[in-house]
């Protein structure tokens, strides 16, 4: 079995960012993220979350809120900055972090979950929330399947070997109980009710072939959110797990400068030129035409 730490957390510099993984899962999803932003100059902290990680018993989802907002306000006794970034069902439990904790600098939203509606769920995915009422509750599962939200095949490989082995991977658990799910449900709708009222800055970054949350998914938040500064990249070689997947570097990158550019608006400078590159500028302008052309199509 892998071995996760309880919590990971690295010093860097004034700025932390508080790092949220997927719904029962683990510090790996966010390993590599959480390498290049320490790199970068930022301070980093992964944290298992009881009731919500992997490894810890299930709690009822204010539970999660109450963890992630327990690590956010840590790392607020320490830090200039505090931004939090959030994977799938962990983004949306940063937005409901931020409805909590609306000072804090930053949110970071990737492959954004309020609804499991990509093209890989099964058809059947809508009715385990009903199923949660019957005997099925206890002893039911939900089993990830190919492409275990990876494009990248030598990756998925691996992944399926670990999942198969019942190991921890980068692309979180093997299975998802019914109670998890119902949670995720339940934090969905709640956060659904205050989008409005969340005005931090936001970078949102989502695949369009995500074959587990819809790109529907972010562009309904990006429509309601309050934020003054707000951004969203759509990537074309990724699928779910795009902490890991072939664009990591972009996603790594992005929210780098994304960071040091909400940093800049907190000063009051302006921050253009300082959120991405003139190369991946041009990259982003292609995969945003792509996104209106899959619409249309």
């Amino acid at each position: 079995m892998n071995t996760v730490p309880a919590l990971f957390h690295q010093e860097g510099g004034p700025h932390a960012v508080l790092l949220l993984h997927g719904l029962s899962s683990s510090p790996l999803e966010m390993r590599y993220l959480a390498k290049f932003l320490r790199a970068q100059g930022f301070s980093v902290s992964v944290p298992v979350l009881n009731g919500y990680s992997a490894g810890t018993p299930e709690r009822p989802m204010h539970d999660w809120v109450d963890a992630a907002v327990l690590e956010y306000d840590r790392l607020a006794q320490s830090h200039a900055h505090v931004s939090v970034c959030g994977l799938s069902i962990g983004a949306a439990l940063a937005l409901a972090l931020a409805h909590r904790r609306p000072n804090l600098r930053a949110l970071v939203l990737l492959s954004l979950t309020l609804s499991y509606d990509g093209w890989a769920v099964p058809w059947y995915r809508f009715l385990l929330h009903l199923a949660y009422y019957t005997p099925l509750r206890r002893a039911w599962r939900y089993r990830e399947s190919e492409p275990y939200g990876l494009r990248n095949e030598a990756l998925r490989a691996k992944v399926r070997r670990a999942m198969e082995r019942g190991e921890l991977s980068e692309a979180g658990p093997a299975t998802l109980s019914l109670t998890a799910l119902r949670e995720a449900r339940r934090l969905a709708d709640s956060v659904r009710a205050h989008l409005t009222s969340i005005k931090n800055d936001c970078l949102i970054v989502h695949a369009i072939d995500d074959e587990t949350s819809h790109p529907r998914n972010a562009q309904y938040v990006a429509g309601r959110l309050g934020s003054g500064f707000l951004r969203t990249i759509w990537l074309d070689d990724s699928y779910h797990i795009i902490t890991s997947d072939n664009e990591r570097e972009v996603v790594a990158q992005s929210t780098a400068s994304f960071l040091r550019a909400s940093e800049a608006i907190g000063r009051g400078d302006d921050p253009a030129g300082l959120v991405v590159s003139k190369a991946l500028a041009r990259r982003l302008r292609h995969l945003s035409s792509l996104v209106g052309a899959s619409r249309q199509a």
